[in-house]
């Protein structure tokens, strides 16, 4: 699989499975095996999430909104299928702003942990 998200930038703000530094380094969504339509455990966790929205499905590729409660402010979830090597690949990253008081990184955290707990491993 040859297409990447965009880099994060050298704020702290952003992680991405497909960063090389520690900081802003998360492990990929694993596939689960025989797992037909893996998108579909994303899109009905993603529903459960308040305040996050869906923009653009292509593919193998989800962009999604999160918006925060008090502030209103916008960052992007990005996710990328890698059937090749059984993994989704995810991008978090706010809009504005240089810190994000870990938002991101919990971001992500939860999404696998809603997957695992939905029973869909992925």
């Amino acid at each position: 699989m040859t297409e990447r998200f965009a880099p994060c930038p050298d704020s702290p703000n952003c992680v991405s499975s497909y960063a090389d530094d520690e900081a802003h380094r998360v492990d990929p969504l694993p596939l689960r095996a025989g797992d037909d339509d893996p998108l579909a455990a994303i899109r009905r966790v993603l529903a459960s999430m308040p305040r996050t929205k869906v923009v653009t499905e292509d593919g193998d590729y989800v962009h999604v909104t999160c918006t925060s409660l008090v502030f209103r402010f916008v960052d992007d979830l990005e996710l990328r299928l890698d059937r090749q090597n059984g993994v989704i690949h995810v991008r978090s990253a706010s809009r504005v702003g240089n810190g994000d008081l870990g938002v991101n990184r919990r971001r992500v955290e939860k999404l696998r942990a809603l997957l695992e707990s939905e029973g869909k491993g992925l």
